[in-house]
């Protein structure tokens, strides 16, 4: 973990998330995580194990029934929509097991146009940094090609290009290999792990398929909405 650096960047404390108002169904059950810069955790285990809800908690794309999520030692759990939007976009990058692509954009526009809603730099600084991460992951030749002409593994480095474009702290990845094959789903992880160890991004990744955790730093197991396990590799 050599891109790693001293001190937590997100801490989930107490978290708790219960589901359906007459009859609760806890997804999470105080649960307490903390994840350093630069560290590449991934989130484990079966089905209904709340994986997706504790990762969606951490993005503050949910909200938690009870505890706090913090980042940089500021509590996120309590900001309102607005400011979470607006923290998303500047602190965080999420790639899922759909890429989401915009079908009728090239390559680069689909990495772009997050960033010219973000504002604060020119066209021209914003294309290049885009062009800048597409080639990091080998897509510079792919660039003016609309999503439906890439293989399914170049879509979901084309999603990682967009999530890491606008130099997130924190990447949320939730089953990202799921519509992969072994090797183009082993590709993507390793290029979560350099990103991690060569560009101090923390990394939190939901799989089920545990030959791509062990490549994480760090295994983090959950059962039944708790931790059962923390195994670092």
């Amino acid at each position: 973990m050599n891109g790693m650096t001293a001190g937590p960047l997100l801490r989930a404390e107490g978290l708790v998330r219960d589901l359906g108002a007459e009859v609760k169904n806890r997804a999470l059950d105080h649960i307490d995580l903390t994840v350093n810069q630069g560290e590449y955790v991934a989130l484990t285990g079966p089905s209904g194990s709340g994986k997706s809800t504790l990762l969606y908690l951490l993005g503050v794309l949910d909200r938690p029934t009870e505890g706090r999520v913090l980042l940089d030692g500021a509590d996120v759990s309590e900001l309102d929509d607005d400011e979470r939007a607006d923290l998303r976009g500047k602190s965080l990058g999420f790639v899922f097991q759909f890429h989401f692509l915009m079908p009728e954009l090239s390559v680069l526009e689909n990495v772009v146009v997050p960033l010219w809603r973000r504002g604060g730099v020119s066209r021209e600084q914003i294309d290049q940094r885009a062009r800048e991460v597409l080639a990091q992951l080998d897509l510079a030749d792919l660039a003016e090609r609309r999503p439906n002409q890439l293989s399914g593994g170049q879509q979901q480095r084309v999603a990682i290009a967009r999530a890491i474009a606008g130099r997130p702290r924190l990447v949320l990845a939730d089953e990202p290999t799921g519509n992969l094959d072994t090797k183009m789903g082993g590709t993507v992880v390793d290029i979560f792990r350099h990103l991690a160890e060569r560009e101090n991004i923390a990394v939190v990744m939901v799989t089920h398929e545990l030959s791509f955790a062990a490549r994480a730093h760090r295994q983090v197991q959950l059962r039944d909405g708790k931790i059962v396990g923390n195994i670092v590799q």
